[in-house]
């Protein structure tokens, strides 16, 4: 893996595949730079330049524990810093807060950014987070990824027991004690929507049909943002990366690769499933 020194002194890792323009890939909890894109990063890289970070905790970028969200919106600042031109930046969940975050610090670096429900920081209230931390204590790591599914991202329990009898299973649980420190880190952040408006960049706004929409920040960033679209991912919820990767590649390509006028400021549309 490849690695630069983020503002913090984090050694922050990742790994770089592909041709084509830089695409900086940001992943959520419960997976890594490799688990979350593994359907869909195959196709990604005869496009692009994929630069896949590896958060906090994971590959080899150390972590306390102790982060904050925008301690890992330093750490993509400074791999979008080190690539060396202006970036395509696509985050998923926690990592569409951190890609988010970097985007306001560096604006000029961000030429297309795509956020995959970046979700409110009240989806980790006090009771879910002593729950999780009650589970942790005993090193129930089964636990801690179903009981954030259930409770968080509103999984139906027929959905859960799917999950927890396929091979993925074993990811969600690997990652769930690195996944804890993200949580710990959304139940301490604050946004503010009305801060997106600085960006002007063209931006991408996914969400899943199928997702409790409320508890993403997707509608509030449609409403800030001054060049955003909102696209409806049919049939998926938070994971359409690996539940429907070549809808995900399709969508997520046709964006970056299209040269397309500027819109007016503070317009975003909503289709279906494509942009």
């Amino acid at each position: 893996m490849e690695s630069v020194v983020a503002e913090d002194g984090t050694r922050v890792s990742y790994e770089r595949a592909g041709t084509g323009p830089p695409l900086v890939l940001v992943h959520g909890g419960f997976s890594d730079h490799e688990t979350n894109w593994m359907y869909v990063a195959p196709r990604l890289r005869e496009r692009f330049t994929v630069i896949a970070i590896a958060r906090r905790g994971r590959g080899e970028t150390p972590s306390d524990g102790g982060h904050r969200v925008e301690d890992e919106a330093a750490d993509v600042v400074a791999v979008v810093r080190a690539v060396g031109t202006p970036v395509f930046l696509l985050g998923h969940s926690f990592g569409a807060l951190c890609a988010l975050e970097a985007s306001i610090r560096v604006p000029e670096l961000v030429a297309k950014l795509v956020l995959y429900e970046p979700p409110w920081p009240n989806a980790v209230d006090d009771v879910l987070l002593a729950r999780l931390e009650s589970f942790a204590a005993s090193k129930a790591w089964d636990e801690v990824a179903a009981t954030f599914l259930r409770d968080a991202i509103g999984m139906k329990e027929d959905e859960l027991l799917a999950l927890r009898a396929s091979p993925d299973w074993t990811t969600w649980t690997s990652d769930a004690e690195a996944s804890l420190s993200d949580l710990r880190a959304i139940h301490r952040y604050t946004f503010v929507p009305e801060r997106a408006r600085v960006l002007a960049m063209p931006a991408l706004l996914l969400f899943g049909t199928e997702s409790v929409r409320a508890r993403y920040l997707t509608d509030a960033l449609a409403r800030t943002m001054r060049d955003a679209r909102v696209v409806a991912l049919g049939g998926q919820a938070h994971e359409a990366m690996t539940t429907a990767p070549h809808l995900f590649a399709e969508v997520v390509e046709r964006f970056l690769l299209e040269d397309r006028p500027r819109r007016a400021p503070h317009v975003a549309r909503e289709a279906g499933t494509s942009p």
